[in-house]
């Protein structure tokens, strides 16, 4: 997910989109932990894209 795409949610719907990827990311770890992944670097991907939108979050958080 692009940082221009993270900072045109709102609020509320970024907070669900955290909640949403965080329960993604946790899956594909436990299905990696069974069985490979056919694309192990995802896993990396997708814990990225959780720090992006907690960043946005936080700065949110600050700015008000």
């Amino acid at each position: 997910m692009k940082t221009e795409e993270i900072k045109a949610l709102e609020t509320n719907e970024l907070v669900e989109k955290i909640a949403a990827t965080v329960a993604k990311y946790d899956q594909m770890k436990f299905n990696h932990s069974i069985s490979p992944l056919a694309n192990p670097s995802e896993i990396k991907a997708t814990r990225r894209d959780i720090a992006r939108m907690k960043t946005e979050l936080r700065q949110r958080e600050l700015n008000k």
